[in-house]
């Protein structure tokens, strides 16, 4: 099932994304893609790096002996089709593809084989990065750094999914999640020792190898096989 969220006449509203049709509890709106919000709407993106061998030997990175995170606030978030803007502060703005899990319900403290019934599902995040930026938080919590969508699969595998990248048409990552170094239940269950999720609430688990730079006028397209591709043009900032 596809759960995605619009912006109607009633207000943003959200339910199950079918045929060109959000089914909501007591209405039924008609929308296509470009319709389509961010899928929810988080208090905080967690977010794993280092979590893929390959990428670890293309950026020259030390294996983390366990999952190494950093947060994106709430700001950072766009939807499906909105713009990438090109902050004038950088001039090295990366994409990179990431799966993400959106939690359901207030949780904590959970071990892996609970993860599955604490998440709502899953969703694609452009990881924008301003890679010439001194330290995490300035290189990717900006306003527009966590583009989100196009909806929240229910039904994925998230240990066996194909995934590939383009930007302006050309192939750039390919890859399958079962290449992360921490899969994505133990990465959930790490952090739940650590935070009390909220509803909505999103982890994202790393970066195939190939995360790379991104000029204004090109469009990024992040497929992950049975969620959904996630399209945002990066656009002059100016």
């Amino acid at each position: 099932m596809r759960l995605a969220r619009v912006r109607t006449d009633d207000g943003v509203r959200e339910g199950e994304y079918r045929d060109g049709a959000l089914i909501a509890d007591d209405a039924e709106y008609e929308v296509d893609e470009n319709d389509l919000i961010a899928p929810c709407d988080p208090d905080a993106l967690f977010c794993v790096g280092r979590n893929f061998a390959a990428t670890l030997d293309q950026m020259d990175y030390e294996r983390p002996e366990e999952p190494d995170f950093f947060i994106k606030p709430p700001h950072s978030v766009v939807g499906h089709r909105d713009p990438i803007p090109y902050p004038e502060w950088t001039d090295e703005l990366t994409y990179a593809g990431e799966l993400v899990a959106v939690v359901d319900e207030p949780c904590s403290d959970l071990a892996p084989a609970e993860v599955p019934d604490a998440v709502r599902g899953y969703t694609v995040m452009n990881d924008v990065d301003a890679l010439d930026q001194q330290g995490r938080t300035a290189r990717k919590a900006f306003t527009a750094s966590g583009p989100l969508g196009p909806w929240i699969e229910t039904e994925v595998d998230p240990a066996d999914v194909d995934m590939h990248t383009e930007v302006a048409g050309e192939r750039r990552q390919e890859a399958n999640t079962e290449l992360m170094l921490f899969d994505p239940h133990e990465v959930v269950s790490y952090l739940s020792k650590r935070f009390e999720f909220r509803a909505g609430d999103c982890v994202a688990f790393g970066s195939p190898a190939n995360p790379g730079l991104v000029e204004p006028g090109e469009t990024v397209d992040i497929t992950y096989e049975g969620v959904g591709t996630l399209t945002n043009e990066v656009v002059d900032g100016d």
